[in-house]
């Protein structure tokens, strides 16, 4: 049989490396896409190591000129006739503040965007997504306002609650007063930070295979065990993510902090009496007064927020790698 006239498959073509193609061949946009991407990216890092550059510095001169520890003086009188400042209480504030808003606002935040993306019928679970959003557009200053005239005047009821129930622990023991404290300001950080994290959370959960849930429902799941076997453990690095968000959020909130909580340079057992300080209340309310020095003591407080802020990411993303079997990209 003659197979001449038959035709044949041309061969396939040899694939191209990417160092085989040549600059004509890339169309111009794809050039300049390509450097403004690889721009902005330089950028990025110059920005950040110019702001690291810049906070050292400073840092340096007022640690050069400070007369005690700036890690563990209880004192800030960088102004006085022998520069004294440290950064022990506002470093326990700014820690303490933020985990007592994630211990409130995480749990509560879970829910909610379970709530929505699971629970809510659709003409409820649009209008509360929206107002949950609407919540993180909220300004700081508004969020310190309605603390000081309404968080805290009614917060004193709780405060004695667990002064009777838990005040033989020393940590929630309250002498009375005014609720000025780390306590009242973390729940007041909480309400802040429960839009971002439940937004991302409920994000996260609305990308949940839908094979996913249906194949456990198949097998006899319930609503709760279909969460807990195949929702959650698909949205665990997208909470771990929005928490540090909203951790983030919490550890350089300023106006909010310094509205709400009547500062002083103490340590005390309990959360519940007035007192303490974070890096951004005591830079916010110190910076217009203080002279060269003072400022470059307050810009050394700052780069160790920064360096808290740094370390805090650099956790989240470690915690989220050895996660990876439960992101949705390998879902």
């Amino acid at each position: 049989m003659d197979t001449s006239a038959i035709p044949q498959n041309p061969p396939p073509a040899a694939p191209v490396e990417p160092s085989e193609v040549s600059g004509k061949s890339v169309r111009p946009g794809d050039r300049v896409f390509l450097g403004l991407s690889r721009g902005s990216g330089i950028a990025l890092l110059v920005i950040m190591a110019a702001i690291a550059a810049f906070l050292t510095y400073r840092s340096v001169l007022a640690i050069q000129g400070d007369k005690a520890n700036f890690f563990t003086t209880f004192e800030w009188d960088p102004t006085g006739a022998e520069p004294k400042f440290g950064i022990a209480v506002l470093a326990f504030g700014t820690v303490v503040s933020s985990i007592i808003a994630m211990v409130i606002a995480v749990p509560v935040a879970v829910g909610i965007a379970l709530f929505i993306s699971h629970y809510a019928p659709r003409k409820l679970a649009s209008p509360l997504g929206y107002v949950i959003d609407l919540l993180a557009a909220v300004p700081s200053i508004i969020y310190g306002l309605w603390g000081a005239l309404f968080l805290v005047p009614h917060l004193s009821g709780l405060y004695s609650w667990l002064d009777d129930y838990l005040g033989w622990t020393g940590i929630f023991s309250y002498s009375q007063g005014a609720a000025r404290s780390l306590f009242t300001v973390g729940i007041l950080l909480a309400i802040m930070i429960l839009p971002i994290v439940t937004s991302v959370s409920r994000e996260v959960f609305l990308q949940v295979p839908k094979m996913h849930e249906e194949a456990a429902l198949a097998l006899g799941a319930t609503r709760w065990e279909v969460i807990r076997m195949s929702v959650l453990p698909f949205g665990r690095s997208g909470i771990i993510s929005a928490s540090m968000l909203g951790l983030g959020r919490a550890l350089g909130e300023t106006m909010a902090v310094a509205t709400v909580l009547s500062p002083s340079f103490l340590i005390g057992l309990s959360l519940l009496d007035p007192g303490g300080g974070t890096f951004a209340q005591n830079i916010a309310s110190k910076f217009s007064e203080a002279d060269t020095f003072g400022q470059d003591a307050l810009i050394a407080s700052g780069l160790v927020l920064f360096v808290i802020t740094l370390l805090v990411n650099g956790a989240a993303r470690l915690i989220i790698a050895r996660r990876k079997e439960y992101s949705g990209a390998n879902a």
